[in-house]
């Protein structure tokens, strides 16, 4: 049997894809290469190149490789850019998963693993956040990918489908081995933009906002390394395949840095003083969030063993310089 993953040639997924191979799964990957890159899925796993909306493609693709487990990292994620243009994130992150879906059901899948966000909880009225807060997403991202959280329950309770939504805080890093690592020249992830700062790639860098009630008028946010992320899907198949019921967890630490922290520990890390440019706040931005994670840990047995800024950082950096000595070779 086979797990076929969405989204596999990029950031998280192409982590997933590392562990499942590891596990000695069959993987086929489906990713339209919009974000991902084809050197970051290996031999050893199988690429089709498309989307997963597409339900010809999709129903295709589960029947001939005998698919039992569908994890679907493919969407976009840029909180300012769904603000923009909220429709694009609807068609993308919401409607296209409902194809996915439907695809799943109609070839009886049985196990379904969804990347979710904290953009779902929005503006927590406590930290940690638990998965039992309110649900009051202030994006157009955050609201498309709960409209799949309701799509999968609602799915699950009608088919034979069982699945783990896995809630994601901010998620940085790279393979401790530099075999993946977060790739795309324009992601706006805070650790990778900090890197790209210190080793010149961009003139600075800009901080958005630092009037927030934060001890130091940044946001604060909880940041989890990309490997402890992919062993968290790969317990939460596990625990679909024993039989476990329907799950929603958070995936972080349970502990925030501000922006600010994050950009000095970039500094002392990479020993460069590079500029900082601070702006006015961005839409959709929440102040502070952190994960309650007793869930993960508890139901599904994950036990993080990444959970360290500067080690984080480090990866971040390495990997960042290894894409640049790729482009300076070709």
């Amino acid at each position: 049997m086979t797990v076929l993953v969405t989204g596999g040639a990029g950031y998280i997924g192409s982590h997933m894809v590392l562990e499942l191979l590891e596990a000695g799964e069959k993987v086929v990957v489906l990713d339209n290469l919009s974000t991902g890159r084809r050197a970051a899925v290996p031999d050893a796993a199988e690429l089709v190149v498309g989307d997963f909306g597409d339900e010809t493609l999709v129903s295709e693709l589960i029947r001939r490789r005998e698919v039992e487990a569908i994890v679907h990292f493919a969407a976009k994620i840029v909180v300012p850019e769904s603000v923009a243009d909220p429709l694009l994130y609807y068609l993308n992150n919401t409607a296209s998963a409902r194809s996915l879906l439907a695809c799943a059901v109609a070839e009886k899948v049985r196990h379904f693993i969804f990347s979710s966000t904290a953009a779902v909880y929005g503006e927590p009225e406590q930290n940690p956040v638990s998965e039992d807060e309110s649900l009051k997403p202030v994006s157009p991202y955050g609201r498309s990918k709960l409209m799949v959280e309701w799509m999968l329950e609602d799915a699950a309770f009608a088919h034979d489908l069982h699945y783990v939504v896995l809630r994601y805080f901010n998620v940085a890093g790279a393979d401790p081995a530099g075999r993946s690592g977060q790739s795309f020249p324009n992601a706006t992830h805070l650790i990778k933009v900090a890197v790209q700062a210190a080793l010149g790639l961009r003139p600075d860098m800009e901080v958005f906002g630092t009037d927030y009630p934060t001890p130091d008028g940044s946001c604060l946010r909880d940041y989890i390394q990309v490997t402890d992320l992919a062993r968290a899907h790969m317990a939460a198949l596990r625990h679909l395949r024993a039989g476990g019921g329907n799950l929603t967890c958070n995936c972080g630490y349970a502990r925030g840095y501000s922006v600010l922290e994050v950009i000095e520990t970039v500094k002392r890390v990479t020993d460069v003083d590079f500029g900082v440019r601070i702006s006015g706040r961005r839409p959709g931005d929440p102040a502070a969030i952190v994960a309650a994670n007793d869930k993960a840990r508890e139901i599904l047995g994950w036990t993080p063993v990444h959970d360290n800024l500067d080690e984080i950082v480090r990866q971040a950096f390495e990997w960042e310089k290894k894409l640049q000595a790729e482009q300076a070779a070709r």
